[in-house]
């Protein structure tokens, strides 16, 4: 069946060909939902949520970040972020130090029990990408991911 055909016997009872199954959005939405709960199973650890495995990698990719510097590299907005750092901190993943060159700024970094945990999760990242792109061939892979990258 051919998608227009399938658009026009989809179509609304008002005769709209709009159907929400075929809008970015929510498709978007159920590919995060299937990566998220892929993620939860997988990483190795059920408390960490996917954003706090970004922050926790990518300090330890890149060393002690400002909260805003680390929250635009993961790209989350301010609130997020500052509620993410609060978690980790509270969990002692992570630390707070003062920046020496601006005091109102505090730098994070990952705390040894932060960088025992990181890598330990890290070893299962690759296995959460896997199984979230495996209805997919190697090609329909690589595809939708320079194509997600085009549109971040």
């Amino acid at each position: 069946m051919t998608n227009s055909k399938r658009r026009t016997e989809g179509a609304s009872a008002s005769g709209d060909a709009y159907r929400l199954e075929e809008q970015i959005g929510f498709l978007l939405r159920k590919a995060h939902q299937r990566a998220s709960a892929i993620f939860q199973t997988t990483i190795g650890d059920p408390t960490v949520t996917p954003t706090q495995y970004s922050a926790l990698v990518k300090l330890r990719d890149e060393g002690e970040l400002s909260q805003n510097h680390l929250g635009r590299l993961i790209a989350v907005d301010p609130a997020t972020i500052q509620g993410v750092v609060r978690r980790l901190g509270g969990r002692r993943l992570i630390a707070r130090k003062p920046d020496s060159k601006d005091r109102r700024r505090t730098r994070l970094a990952l705390t040894p029990a932060g960088r025992a945990l990181v890598e330990a999760l890290r070893a299962n990242g690759p296995e959460v990408s896997r199984r979230t792109l495996e209805p997919l061939s190697g090609g329909e892979r690589a595809t939708l991911l320079a194509l997600l990258a085009r549109l971040g």
